[in-house]
């Protein structure tokens, strides 16, 4: 968003504000307000005169803007009514030199998971990822998808859903009787050098606002779990806790990780490149690795596709 327009907007959001009042705060002509002004509204935001001056009325249900305004994430936002992939935009963009852009899309018409596998991607989803450079080695890189998943499974529970993550990169509702329904998937993609990552995209695949009729028999969604199906809220409040999650000492998101592990305690069988391991997930070790315990062994797991058997006695 323009910045002189982001700041029409802030003062906004603070009140009734005259059109003299902007020009002088922002250092502007009257017309370059006027100008301002309908582009907003152009946008969606409902701003209306009054004897008061300029007020903001309303904020568009979703869309580039609208989550741009109130973010508390110093992300800019690109925004797609549709599009193939937001992985591969934001791999475009990190190849283009960019930094700190989140690429965000109403609906994917080809995205995917881990493994290339087939990711549902209707209208009604959250689908975010974000371009960051962080002054990390690449081994720390798996970091940052705990984190993601961390940020996913907040965002649901503020929306009222009782989320939690199953390792690596996957946020589950458990039905109360063992069973999991997927609500979100994550998919972290870098490129880098020996000593440092060129840049890295995480990408996040959140049932928001889905119905049962577009989701496979495995998924859910806020909507289905009775939650706050508002697409905006929840991506900025995701946007913001990963922001903060990947700020400061990276170690830190794994007791924020573990505070919200499926995981961790379950009898699990990971199909990892070097075989099959299977056993009791006792926790999870910086930078991301799963620690399982087969019975004569503590195995370090760094990749695999997990799947959750039964709960360790």
């Amino acid at each position: 968003m323009n910045d002189t327009r982001r700041r029409v907007l802030d003062a906004l959001a603070d009140g009734a504000a005259t059109g003299p009042a902007l020009a002088d705060d922002l250092g502007v002509s009257r017309a370059a307000v006027w100008k301002h002004v309908e582009a907003l509204r152009d946008q969606g935001f409902g701003v209306e005169s009054t004897d008061d001056g300029y007020v903001l009325e309303r904020v568009p249900e979703y869309g580039g803007p609208a989550l741009e305004f109130g973010l508390d994430a110093p992300y800019e936002v690109e925004y797609h009514d549709s599009i193939g992939s937001t992985n591969d935009r934001a791999r475009e963009l990190g190849d283009a030199g960019a930094s700190d852009v989140v690429v965000v899309a109403a609906e994917q018409t080809g995205s995917r998971g881990r493994l290339d596998r087939e990711w549902t991607a209707p209208r009604g989803g959250v689908y975010a990822s974000v371009l960051v450079r962080p002054d990390v080695p690449p081994a720390h890189a798996p970091a940052f998808t705990l984190a993601a998943a961390v940020a996913t499974a907040n965002a649901a529970r503020e929306a009222g859903v009782d989320a939690g993550i199953k390792w690596p990169n996957d946020v589950l509702v458990p039905d109360g009787d063992g069973a999991t329904r997927k609500l979100a998937g994550i998919l972290t993609e870098m490129e880098g050098e020996a000593d440092r990552v060129s840049w890295l995209v995480v990408g996040v695949g959140a049932n928001v606002d889905v119905p049962a009729e577009k989701l496979p028999a495995e998924g859910t969604s806020v909507l289905l779990e009775g939650g706050v199906a508002d697409r905006r809220s929840f991506a900025q409040r995701m946007l913001e806790a990963f922001h903060d999650l990947t700020s400061g000492d990276l170690a830190a998101i794994l007791p924020a990780w573990r505070e919200r592990a499926l995981t961790l305690g379950r009898r699990v069988r990971v199909d990892t490149p070097g075989g099959v391991v299977e056993g009791v997930a006792t926790d999870v070790e910086f930078p991301g690795a799963l620690l399982v315990d087969t019975g004569d062994d503590v195995v370090r797991v760094t990749a695999g596709d997990c799947e959750h058997l039964r709960p360790a006695r």
